[in-house]
């Protein structure tokens, strides 16, 4: 798919059009540096080794354990929904296969839901609860 879609320049320009909505969305925001450089550059890397493209990710950040880089966040289904939406938006706004594109909103959708882990928050105090059968 690396070769497919351009290689490392799509990764770029793609990552750069997410960072173009994250920089500017008050729920994802705060969950990111003052300079997105380095993320950036992370996540493009990233992308582009695991759609078959140069480990560059792996040499310089060794193995991605996604869940545990993430670890740090709160990320509940809304923050998935917008992390998506940036996404998708970013998608929209490239050339490629319409194959490659669900190969790609697949991925991410997988992805994005696995790092959820957040609770549902608990009912209020003095809330009726159906009882266990």
């Amino acid at each position: 798919m690396y070769e497919q879609v351009g290689g490392q320049a799509f990764f770029d320009e793609l990552v750069s059009r997410f960072y173009d909505g994250v920089a500017n969305d008050p729920l994802l925001r705060s969950m990111y540096p003052a300079d997105l450089g380095p993320s950036r550059k992370h996540l493009a890397q990233f992308l582009a080794q695991y759609w078959g493209g140069p480990p560059n990710y792996s040499a310089l950040r060794g193995h991605p354990r996604l869940r545990m880089r993430h670890g740090p966040f709160v990320i509940g289904v809304a923050e998935r929904d917008a992390w998506m939406y940036h996404m998708g938006e970013a998608l929209a706004a490239t050339e490629m296969p319409t194959d490659v594109r669900t190969s790609m909103l697949e991925y991410f959708e997988s992805a994005a839901t696995h790092l959820i882990n957040k609770r549902h928050p608990e009912p209020p105090e003095g809330t009726r609860r159906l009882p266990l059968r």
